[in-house]
């Protein structure tokens, strides 16, 4: 193991560019804090401090508040977590650079008409102001992978069950040759990434979501990976015609649409007669140990995330989903979670939906403290009570 170089003050403003005065607003403010302070009470840094400096650096550039910044770059990472954030921020930038590039176009088709006495296309200049204007986006699509990244990497740690959730749902959905699917919900493609040697060649597959950025993670994940088709698009307005699809598959994308059986109806009028859905659900079970450790450090936080499974879920789910099939079978996913450090159960925590943040961030501290007391030495143990329901369009 190598031995941790330690910067001093100094060192460390020459190799970040950042004054004094900055290095300790952001240590006052929780944004970046020395790795340690010798008794002399000089601030030492390491490269770990280095790297999240880098981040900061970036996402300010790119046009992120402090505040923002705060909430992006709260967690302690080892270099594991360090080098998917690294990759977060590629796509960051990567995302940034497009529609730049859209915003040039823009510029030089306008600047031409007006040259030549055209008439100016002020739609596509419409389209340049919302391109500006978009670094609201970029945050929400820069943390929702974010936080799927956290809620992958807990899961893919500290799972029991060795075969793996994507491996396990894709068993489930029984593929052969020639089928068309249409996945509902495809966020950055991850769960065909795993399965791709698995894919027979000749199916036709749409990835479909409701976020544009997810759909272009999706294409850049899976390119030159088999024959995908990328849409945008709800679960409830579904733009293909009856009867196109043998598969479709829902990966825990139900308990967020509004309106569950307007996007049972979609999926059933695009199925073809014969045709398969696959959706995943949870249980009121499921990691429910969270909540409680949560509301055990302030009864005040509330995970909704942890409450999706009444909107839609093992309990409920079936009866919802015979209206609009005619076979309906639910398949338990038989694992549980055995959380042996406390950052990766932090960064899951911070990922939820719900009022955490804004009651962990302030007192950030004290909540690792207290997570790492209980995961302690024999490690903090998690319900998972998940699975699939498959549904036939009919019972031939």
């Amino acid at each position: 193991m190598s031995e941790t170089i330690y910067y001093s003050t100094g060192e460390f403003m020459k190799l970040t560019h950042v004054t004094k005065k900055t290095l300790r607003y952001y240590n006052e403010h929780d944004i970046l804090k020395p790795a340690m302070v010798t008794e002399k009470g000089n601030r030492l840094y390491t490269d770990k401090e280095l790297a999240q400096m880098q981040q900061i650096l970036l996402l300010k550039y790119l046009g992120f508040s402090l505040s923002d910044i705060r909430e992006m770059t709260i967690n302690n990472t080892d270099t594991k977590f360090m080098a998917n954030s690294l990759n977060l921020q590629l796509k960051l930038v990567k995302d940034r650079i497009e529609q730049m590039q859209l915003v040039a176009t823009a510029i030089e088709n306008t600047t031409v008409a007006l040259e030549n006495n055209e008439t100016v296309d002020w739609s596509q200049m419409r389209e340049l102001v919302e391109l500006t204007g978009m670094e609201n986006s970029l945050k929400k699509q820069y943390q929702n992978a974010s936080n799927i990244s956290s809620r992958i990497d807990l899961h893919r740690l500290y799972s029991q069950n060795k075969q793996g959730w994507f491996p396990w749902v894709f068993e489930q959905c029984r593929i052969v040759p020639g089928m068309r699917i249409l996945e509902l919900g495809c966020g950055d493609g991850s769960f065909w990434l795993q399965n791709s040697d698995l894919i027979p060649e000749d199916c036709e597959i749409v990835l479909s979501d409701i976020s544009r950025g997810m759909v272009r993670d999706a294409r850049r994940t899976l390119q030159g990976k088999g024959n995908f088709k990328y849409k945008v698009c709800s679960c409830d307005e579904i733009p293909f015609e009856n009867e196109t699809f043998d598969l479709v598959v829902a990966n825990h994308v139900l308990f967020y649409c509004q309106d569950v059986e307007r996007a049972c109806g979609e999926i059933a009028r695009v199925m073809k007669p014969k045709g398969t859905f696959v959706c995943s659900a949870y249980g009121s079970a499921h990691m429910s140990e969270i909540s409680q450790l949560v509301q055990g450090f302030d009864d005040r936080i509330i995970l909704s995330a942890h409450k999706l499974y009444s909107h839609f879920g093992k309990e409920n789910g079936g009866e919802m989903l015979r209206k609009f099939f005619a076979g309906v079978q639910w398949m338990e996913y038989e694992d549980a979670l055995l959380v042996t450090d406390a950052e990766p159960l932090i960064s899951y925590i911070l990922s939820c939906h719900g009022n955490q943040n804004q009651i962990i961030l302030e007192r950030y501290k004290e909540f690792r403290n207290f997570v790492k007391k209980q995961v302690g030495d024999d490690g903090f143990p998690i319900t998972k009570d998940a699975g699939v329901f498959i549904c036939k369009k009919t019972n031939s």
